[in-house]
């Protein structure tokens, strides 16, 4: 006969394993439920709501002087005012809008979100604050219309109704981050069309000379403001300040302040309520495949990138040794350059330090010359002089040294919007503290006040 006794030894964990698991039941079970975030909002006295900058203007942007500007700031303002406290902003990507809202990074999502059916079983939803009409750009002469876009390139944003309206359409929706981008694709022949809100449409597409503009009147959407499931008291707070500034009039002048109202906002408002998204796709034979199609290129592409480095790594270090001396010099300073400066400063280099550049007749230069002075550095940029057009000589004077970046300040011309990058204030400040030749020492600290 075979014994199924356990050694002691063994007992004493299965016995340990039960506690462990009763103790875990009784600690779920005695936590308290999450507080409504109405009342955490009122001790706190703060309503924190999400957006990200770089939608720009009119929704939430920066005015020359750093502060937070666009008819959502007034709108958060004028909601904070009717629940007793003062509103403040919190930068996150757009793309991550309502996994933050879920996540309790904020109180609330306002930044453009269009009401669509996954986000109303996501989320709740408050009546809306702005309608609008998803705008068609096309090449100035094409005879491209809503319904001739199957199989055609679309530029689009993600998690949007005009995304949802393009796959209805059979279009192939090309998706980006920002809202000048696509424009510029469409102008530039990598587009055939653009598909987005006439808010956006309205500013950044339809003034080019080179676009044209189709208003879709029948596909109207609507911008709401989502609170996290489960936090009613806080919704019905927030749809009530919105029903009140409709009532008042206080939506309509902000609107009109921000030149946004038109007669789409005196019509019918959408339900809150929307067909079923469709399925979702499930992992099926076809997607492995290409799984691991992508995964061999990948492989592919990291086994030549090593033999590369090898090879070019190997040569340099011949060089910089063994080389002759005007070739050491370069490779010795490719090296101090490229291998010595920090990439996270390179990329502040290459991205944010723009300062506008004006020619002698008060155009501004274009690109390349304006990221001349770009690096964070201790000395002052060189003077120079370059030909205008005509041939009469254009003195630039060298730029004092910026030693500081500090993302509290604004890196980004309107006037330039493809030069700079509009930076969040995130509170990151990076100074360089002393510079040899082709190598800087950095000192990268936080303005944020400590917890």
């Amino acid at each position: 006969m075979i014994s199924t006794r356990l050694p002691a030894s063994a007992r004493s964990l299965v016995a340990a394993a039960s506690a462990l698991k009763v103790l875990a039941l009784c600690i779920f079970a005695a936590a308290p439920a999450r507080a409504d975030g109405l009342a955490e909002l009122k001790t706190r006295g703060v309503l924190l709501w999400g957006g990200d900058v770089q939608g720009g203007e009119p929704y939430v942007y920066e005015d020359a002087t750093g502060k937070l500007v666009g008819f959502e700031v007034d709108i958060a303002d004028a909601i904070a005012r009717r629940l007793g406290v003062r509103a403040r902003f919190v930068q996150v990507a757009w793309s991550n809008l309502v996994p933050a809202l879920e996540r309790g990074d904020f109180d609330m999502a306002m930044n453009g979100l269009e009401l669509t059916a996954d986000r109303h079983e996501r989320l709740l939803l408050t009546r809306p604050y702005y309608l609008y009409a998803e705008t068609l750009a096309v090449r100035r002469g094409s005879p491209l219309r809503f319904f001739d876009l199957r199989g055609k390139r679309v530029g689009t944003l993600n998690q949007t109704y005009a995304y949802d309206l393009l796959r209805g359409l059979g279009g192939e929706p090309i998706l980006y981050e920002g809202t000048l981008e696509p424009y510029q694709d469409l102008v530039n022949g990598r587009l055939d069309a653009v598909l987005m809100d006439n808010i956006i449409a309205d500013r950044y597409g339809c003034p080019k000379p080179e676009v044209e503009c189709i208003v879709g009147d029948g596909a109207i959407g609507a911008y709401v403001i989502g609170v996290r499931k489960g936090d009613t008291a806080l919704h019905r707070a927030i749809d009530d300040a919105l029903a009140d500034m409709q009532k008042t009039g206080e939506l309509r002048a902000i609107l009109e302040r921000h030149k946004l109202w038109d007669a789409r906002q005196e019509g019918a408002r959408p339900p809150l309520t929307a067909e079923a998204p469709p399925a979702r796709r499930k992992f099926d034979v076809l997607q492995g495949w290409l799984f691991l199609q992508g995964a061999g290129v990948t492989l592919i592409l990291s086994v030549l990138s090593f033999l590369l480095a090898m090879v070019l790594g190997g040569g340099m270090a011949v060089a910089r040794v063994y080389g002759p001396k005007p070739v050491r010099a370069l490779a010795s300073a490719y090296v101090e350059i490229f291998r010595g400066t920090p990439v996270l400063l390179q990329l502040y280099v290459l991205y944010f330090a723009l300062a506008p550049i004006f020619r002698l007749d008060g155009l501004k230069w274009r690109p390349r010359i304006q990221t001349y002075d770009a690096p964070f550095s201790l000395e002052k940029a060189d003077s120079f002089t370059l030909h205008m057009p005509n041939g009469q000589p254009s003195y630039i004077r060298g730029q004092d040294a910026v030693p500081v970046f500090d993302d509290r300040r604004s890196y980004w011309d309107a006037q330039q919007p493809n030069v700079g990058v509009k930076v969040p204030n995130a509170g990151v400040r990076i100074a360089v503290q002393s510079a040899s030749g082709t190598s800087m020492r950095i000192k990268i600290s936080s303005t944020q006040p400590a917890n």
